[in-house]
């Protein structure tokens, strides 16, 4: 099996990638901020074929040239670092140049390095789905759609606007420069944790099952809840989201894509591994409400208190649908939404995240 390499590998996307790499006999490279920090990479070494075919090496994302090592001698460069911070206080110089730098740096590093043969880059969908036009059961979001830089700018969507901008200049890079390069567009990502620190999608079940939302007020309840079509709503309705979700008695009134980490894992491979692979993926099993994963949650762990009602009395935000024709010509199958969020309760459960209560009987 070829060399490939791995960037930000101790994510948690990039994670159960090496992971799968390592299980189909890939030698992985696989960059990290520092290979010393056990608490951050002790996962990945322990990973079936990690001791003979896992190499953690240290790499800047913002550092030109910084990977000119790490990429030499691979077949594939999977590159999914990116930038992320919930607070700041300038979005163009802490978030959005450092998204651009990063992947530019790396696509730097592979048209310099003739042993490259396809880059897999990691971007969201939130670099397709925002694009102003209103969001309803009759909308079908696929790949020729992109999020709209100046919709994102003018509703202050910095995250999205990152994304947006870093996949475009990547785009424009490898067409210049004669890269195959393969996008893959995963929506909200969630499923067990390989690493031990808590992502941030994770806690949006978490959020339902303890009654305290990682919400802040800003972009991130933005690109939580933009999946709709009365944006100026939205837009109010956030600004009160930290105070009502606290009692754990509702549910926020807004709908993410859902999928599973491991589908995107094995997404990220087929990717580089079919030949006819080519341009973008939206990975998204499916586009749900709030209320759809509480129903879930319910029937799965009755015992547990949920929230009850929605966190406002305005209709539910209407559904929209993504796609699946190209992704499932990868041949990647879907797991159900269902499974992916009791295998993300379990894993809560698992690493002390979450503690079910004590119930009478």
């Amino acid at each position: 099996m070829s060399t490939v390499c791995v960037t930000g590998a101790s994510g948690y996307i990039a994670s159960w990638l090496v992971k799968f790499l390592l299980q189909r006999g890939y030698t992985v490279r696989a960059s990290v901020r520092d290979p010393n920090n056990e608490r951050k990479t002790s996962h990945l070494r322990s990973l079936g074929g990690a001791k003979e075919r896992l190499h953690l090496l240290k790499a800047d994302l913002l550092e030109e040239g910084s990977f000119d090592s790490l990429v030499d001698g691979c077949e594939g460069v999977f590159h999914t670092a990116s930038p992320y911070i919930d607070s700041f206080t300038d979005p163009q110089v802490e978030l959005i140049d450092p998204a651009l730098k990063g992947t530019l740096n790396i696509l730097g590093s592979c048209s310099r390095t003739p042993s490259v043969k396809r880059v897999i880059l990691t971007s969201s969908i939130a670099a397709v789905a925002f694009d102003g036009r209103p969001q309803t059961p009759e909308v079908v979001v696929d790949e020729t759609w992109w999020s709209n830089p100046d919709f994102c700018r003018e509703n202050k969507l910095w995250y999205i606007l990152s994304k947006t901008l870093a996949e475009d200049a990547a785009w424009k890079f490898v067409k210049e420069k004669g890269i195959d390069m393969v996008v893959i567009n995963p929506a909200m990502v969630i499923g067990p944790l390989l690493q031990p620190t808590l992502n941030t999608s994770a806690t949006k079940i978490l959020g339902l099952l303890t009654g305290i939302f990682h919400l802040l007020v800003g972009y991130f309840i933005r690109l939580q809840v933009l999946l709709c079509s009365n944006f100026l709503e939205i837009f109010d309705f956030s600004f009160s989201a930290q105070k009502s979700y606290a009692g754990g008695e509702t549910y926020p009134n807004s709908a993410f894509g859902w999928v599973h980490v491991k589908d995107i894992a094995n997404a990220h491979v087929l990717a580089f591994e079919n030949p006819s692979a080519n341009g973008r993926y939206c990975i998204v099993e499916r586009v749900a409400h709030y209320s759809d994963i509480v129903k879930i949650l319910t029937e799965l762990y009755p015992d547990l208190q949920l929230p009850k009602k929605c966190a406002d009395e305005k209709p539910y935000i209407a559904m929209y649908n993504v796609s699946k024709e190209r992704a499932k010509s990868l041949g990647l199958e879907f797991t159900p939404l269902e499974e992916s969020i009791k295998e993300t309760v379990e894993s809560l459960k698992e690493k002390n995240f979450f503690k079910p209560p004590i119930t009478s009987k």
